[in-house]
């Protein structure tokens, strides 16, 4: 008698990276807040043929929701590190000339601003404070607030 194999589902991203351009932030027609940047992460590894340290930078699409949104959209600047915790999700939509296309970008469920809100915030100035954490409102050992499903469509972008 054959097993089935049953497998569990793990759709989780963490990166740290530097927004390649100002965020920004839209709302869908139900008035959500939406806030949408590129992060750049790079990876430093040593070439096996050369000899030589690389470096491979990936630049992600990302989107964050609600309060957070207008708090990234208030607080970041192109330049500026952050923490983010997400998942992926696969998004599908038409071109002016009617072809299919897919992007794949993180949904942020957790943001932490590596910087401080002092002078040079967003501009690649070192950490001179506290970073601080925007979290997704979910509840913890209480009740859990659904974060909703939002349509493709509802989205701004």
């Amino acid at each position: 008698m054959a097993m089935a194999l049953r497998l569990h589902s793990l759709n989780d991203v963490k990166m740290v990276g530097r927004l390649t351009r100002d965020p920004e932030v839209r709302y869908t027609a139900q008035g959500t807040p939406v806030c949408h940047f590129r992060l750049a992460v790079s990876r430093r590894f040593k070439d096996r043929n050369s000899n030589e340290w690389r470096e491979e930078v990936a630049f992600v699409p990302c989107n964050v929701w609600r309060e957070s949104a207008e708090r990234c959209g208030q607080r970041l600047r192109k330049g500026s590190p952050v923490f983010v915790e997400g998942r992926l999700k696969s998004r599908e939509w038409q071109t002016k000339e009617g072809q299919k296309r897919t992007d794949l970008e993180v949904e942020i469920n957790r943001i932490q601003f590596l910087e401080s809100m002092g002078e040079g915030a967003g501009a690649g100035s070192p950490v001179a404070a506290e970073p601080s954490v925007d979290r997704v409102p979910v509840a913890v050992g209480g009740p859990v607030e659904e974060v909703p499903q939002v349509d493709d469509e509802e989205v701004p972008f």
